[in-house]
Order: C-alpha cells, then structure tokens, then sequence
C-alpha cells in the first residue's frame, strides 16, 4: 500500500489516469503474508498483464478452450485449499512477529498493590512543559488486573484513574 501512496504522488496532476494502473498492480503482485495476490484468492485465476492481452504470447496461443475448461475445473476444485494454505501462512507469519517481537522486549508483570510510575505522554503532559521534564508521573498503585497486561491504578488517595493501562505505559517503582 505504501507503493501505491508513493506512485500516487509522483504522479501528482495526473493521478486520475495512474490509478487503475497502480491498483492493478498491487492487486497483482504476491504478499508476501500469504505467498499469493488478492486476485488469485478472489477469482482463482491467474491475471494476465494487459500488455499480454494485447500481443499474445506462445503459451496462450496454444492453448485449446477444452483443456482450459478442464483446467478451470480443477483450479476451482482446489480454490479452498489454497485459500486455507494461505490463511495457514499468515497465522504463521503473525506468530513469527509475535515471537520475534516478544524475544526483544522486557515486559514485567504486576500484582494487585504493586506501586508503579505511569509514562507522560502527549495528552497527559502538562501544557507549558518542557523537554527536560520527567518522563514518569509520581507513584500509582495497581488496583485491579483487567487482562493480559492491562491494569487500573489508583493514586495515593485510593482515587482510580480513569482509563486503563499496559505494561508498556508502566514501570516498576523501587
């Protein structure tokens, strides 16, 4: 897609006439999650480029309509399977991610009563602040575990705070 975007503004007056193009070709090429294109797991057919519609090529002048017809069949008997191997692939791929992610990072979990610092971000930062303010807001106290790494906190008032937060926005305060 970021192809696309990119072909898109190069084109930047006529981008009206570029676009069939470029859908056409994103349509086309293989992802690489599932090894196949959008148009072949849609149509179970193999697209052909324009430009060999228009000068035929060796290959599609041989071909006969019965061994096509016989071809489709056996193309469309086996269009479940592909599009199972293909689902097969990307829930692959996510776990490769997902692993390849999780080796790199040090996440630490926290029990109810833990006191932890929560991360300044932009919308919790104050208006005026500078680039040499803290990064953490004072001590939290988990009050509750709501799922895999999400918490509620409390202040020191015993007040929650209003929104959920992960581990990523926390840090053990020792």
């Amino acid at each position: 897609m970021q192809n696309l975007k990119k072909r898109l503004e190069a084109a930047k007056g006529h981008w009206a006439e570029e676009l069939p193009g470029a859908l056409w070709a994103y349509q086309t090429t293989a992802k690489s999650s599932t090894w196949e294109t959008h148009f072949s797991l849609v149509y179970d057919a193999a697209s052909l480029i324009p430009v060999e519609v228009g000068e035929p090529t060796l290959r599609y002048l041989q071909e006969d309509e019965e061994s096509n017809n016989e071809a489709m069949l056996i193309n469309l008997e086996m269009l479940e399977e592909r599009r199972d191997l293909a689902h097969v692939r990307m829930a692959a791929q996510k776990q490769r991610m997902e692993r390849y992610y999780n080796q790199r990072t040090n996440l630490s979990y926290f029990k109810v009563g833990d006191l932890v610092l929560r991360k300044v971000t932009q919308n919790t930062r104050e208006l005026n602040a500078g680039k040499l303010t803290s990064t953490w807001e004072s001590p939290y106290r988990v009050s509750a575990i709501t799922g895999k790494g999400s918490y509620e906190l409390e202040n020191h008032n015993r007040d929650k705070l209003p929104s959920k937060w992960n581990v990523a926005q926390l840090k053990k305060n020792y």
